[in-house]
């Protein structure tokens, strides 16, 4: 499985997310590929908590695509991470590696001459991993243009392939989450243009709302009633927006709670931060896990 993960914007905690959703199917036996197209910020080592001076062999990404170098270079993170929980992993876990960007590499065009490459690694990636995640660049970026360039050659035919689209529970987000995706240069109409069926690549997209603060009564706890009245009217008018922009119940893939650790320090949560250290909400850890669940399940991604 091929799965793509963008965003409307930097800041929507898809790179943090996208990498637990990995780190949970790892963690269910899945063999995981993390791949990182953030072009222009690849930052997804620091999450992995990676050391950033490793230089395995090989080049990063923006050398490979560009023809400049050789085979891409990869990470096992489990190896590799400077956290000593995440290196006593269970046996029944699977790979987990990850395929890094050039350090201050920086955006490109998605070039005729790229398409190729990133088609061989595409492919190769499928054949060795149960899951590919591609982490793509925030906005209408080069890496979307070059994701859905290479996946309309045929080889691609038979893969199932998911687009994962993250943003923040706010008005701004949805507005430019739906432009992202059924504006007149998004997702859709540029895969149209580029010989994908449209209604086929709709039914490959879900949505992830990120950083969602508590719904129901714990909304307003602590608050004035004025204020806690007005926040129940305004998650109320972001569910209407949501389902007016086609971001509602329908295609939400599942939503990660606001959670502390996730908001001062992006990385991997474990059962352990939850449970034992007590750092972070379960109910963000459950989040997670269902998400990962979601990902792979086929009900999720019937077309109502």
């Amino acid at each position: 499985m091929l799965v793509f993960a963008t965003s409307d914007k930097g800041g929507t905690g898809r790179t943090v997310t996208c990498a637990n959703i990995a780190y949970r199917r790892a963690l269910l036996g899945d063999d995981v590929a993390y791949v990182d197209f953030d072009f222009g910020s690849p930052t997804a080592k620091a999450v992995f908590e990676l050391d950033v001076s490793d230089r395995p062999a090989g080049s990063g990404l923006h050398t490979y695509l560009r023809g400049r170098g050789g085979e891409p270079r990869q990470i096992d993170v489990w190896a590799h991470t400077r956290r000593q929980e995440l290196r006593m992993r269970p046996p029944s876990c699977g790979r987990l590696e990850l395929f890094p960007g050039d350090v201050g590499g920086g955006e490109f065009a998605a070039e005729d001459a790229s398409v190729g490459p990133c088609a061989e690694l595409f492919l190769r990636l499928e054949e060795e991993f149960d899951v590919t995640f591609v982490d793509l660049s925030a906005g209408r970026s080069y890496a979307i243009d070059l994701a859905l360039r290479t996946v309309t050659r045929p080889e691609f035919r038979e893969t199932r392939i998911r687009w994962l689209v993250f943003h923040r529970w706010t008005r701004q987000h949805i507005v430019a989450t739906a432009d992202l995706v059924h504006g007149d240069r998004g997702i859709l109409a540029a895969g149209a243009a580029m010989g994908h069926e449209r209604s086929e690549l709709a039914d490959r997209i879900r949505y992830i709302r990120a950083a969602v603060p508590k719904s129901g009564p714990a909304l307003g706890a602590g608050l004035r009633p004025t204020q806690a009245e007005w926040l129940v009217a305004c998650d109320r008018e972001l569910h209407d927006l949501a389902a007016a922009n086609r971001l509602g119940r329908t295609n939400l893939l599942g939503s990660v709670p606001l959670d502390p650790v996730l908001q001062w320090r992006e990385q991997l949560l474990t059962d352990a931060d939850a449970v034992v250290r007590r750092i972070a909400n379960r109910e963000t850890v459950d989040a997670l896990r269902d998400l990962a669940d979601a990902l792979t399940d086929a009900e999720s991604w019937e077309v109502m």
